[in-house]
């Protein structure tokens, strides 16, 4: 493939993979077949980014791993009803149409874990999006870095990836000894403590000890976007819980932790606190599904939003993929809550299309949420100051479109 023999695309995603080999001092390349891309959005790839995809798929580049599609910028079905520019939605379908012509699955989710791509522990695969590799290496047990774009689409196409960082057993080694001491009770009790955790340890590996043995699928994906939010954590472990800790001896690799901290009743509230930065009551929109609601969220919603209407100065998303709101579409979820006047928004979510100009267009200024990744990302990347709090006072706030107690 380096030396050309495989056509130019091949050439060209080899030589990508090579440099980054080069940089990380991999000693050879790992087969993988699994890829999730995260430069699907063209507000993440940019103008550069949108010609280098069509660029490769005019070089008849094909995909060798099976590959996912990340969020695009926005809903591909509903996007001019729901309020996003005609320039932005042809962008991103020329950007779609590039990953297509190239055998990319056209997904767009940050949750692909949920609709069917679920590597295998110990699986050497290439994704990309923070919260979906954090979730791939700790919960799944699979093995990859943070991959960007370029590198993710040369693993596409050539099925390698340089072997180093977490595909290496000793680089899974925990590092950071949390000892979880409050009462961890809904989704927005773990967002706030991978918000927290990940703030101390950026780009090392905490191990959990203290985190109740019937976690579910919903609150650690909620636990994994937060610390890769706040810090650059890509994988943890938790003790009795994910597949490489079953005891604490077994995440250090029968060593010791260079940091232990202690997670309790304080750092959970002060937590909170942060997450929560918006001033006054007054809500301007409310928004489920960052990372991706789950059918079992989809439900939750419903069931709370049922038979109540959204305030008439509010706008109420719920983020998810084409399949999962397939599903809801058949449980009758999407007609409860497009009754109430909420929307189920495919394909995108707030972090990822550009809900800035979104926000000044239509004079949207904060944003309830029991997400702590888009509570934390909201003031930079989207111009909303966030309301943290948990799914019945999200719902609240949709209705009254204040921020209650």
């Amino acid at each position: 493939m380096l030396n050309g023999e495989y056509g130019p695309a091949a050439q060209k995603a080899m030589q990508i993979l090579v440099a980054l080999g080069d940089v990380y001092d991999a000693e050879k390349m790992a087969e993988v077949s699994n890829v999730h891309m995260p430069g699907s959005s063209v507000v993440v790839a940019g103008d550069a980014g949108l010609s280098f995809v069509e660029e490769m798929a005019d070089k008849k580049a094909c995909f060798k791993a099976f590959t996912t599609l990340n969020p695009a910028a926005v809903d591909l079905a509903k996007w001019s009803e729901i309020g996003f520019s005609k320039e932005a939605a042809e962008k991103q379908f020329r950007l779609t149409e590039a990953y297509r012509r190239m055998g990319g699955i056209c997904t767009h989710t940050c949750t692909p874990y949920l609709i069917g791509n679920v590597p295998r522990t110990g699986e050497n695969v290439a994704w990309g999006e923070s919260s979906a590799i954090a979730f791939s290496n700790s919960v799944l047990g699979a093995r990859t870095n943070r991959e960007g774009g370029p590198s993710a689409l040369a693993s596409s196409i050539t099925g390698r990836t340089p072997l180093y960082g977490y595909h290496l057993q000793e680089n899974r080694r925990g590092q950071v000894h949390v000892r979880v001491k409050a009462k961890l009770s809904d989704i927005p009790d773990y967002g706030a403590l991978g918000y927290h955790v990940g703030m101390i340890a950026k780009e090392a590996v905490p191990v959990f000890e203290g985190i109740p043995l019937d976690v579910n699928l919903d609150r650690l994906k909620m636990l994994s976007a937060a610390l890769a939010s706040s810090g650059a954590v890509a994988l943890y472990h938790i003790v009795g819980i994910t597949p490489e800790a079953s005891t604490l001896q077994q995440a250090f690799h029968g060593g010791k932790p260079s940091e232990a901290i202690d997670f309790g009743d304080d750092e959970l509230r002060d937590a909170k606190q942060k997450l929560s930065k918006a001033t006054g009551s007054k809500v301007d929109m409310v928004c489920f599904g960052c990372p991706h609601a789950s059918i079992g969220e989809l439900r939750e919603i419903s069931e709370v939003l049922h038979g109540r209407k959204v305030h008439s100065e509010v706008r109420l998303w719920i983020c998810t993929s084409t399949a999962v709101k397939s599903l809801a579409d058949r449980m009758g979820y999407t007609e409860i809550i497009e009754m109430s006047g909420g929307t189920i928004v495919c394909d995108t979510c707030p972090v990822l299309a550009p809900t800035k100009d979104f926000a000044k267009r239509f004079n949207v200024s904060t944003i309830a949420t029991n997400s702590a990744k888009l509570a934390h990302y909201a003031p930079g990347q989207c111009n909303l100051m966030p309301f943290y709090g948990n799914l019945k006072r999200c719902v609240e706030a949709t209705a009254k479109g204040v921020w209650g107690k």
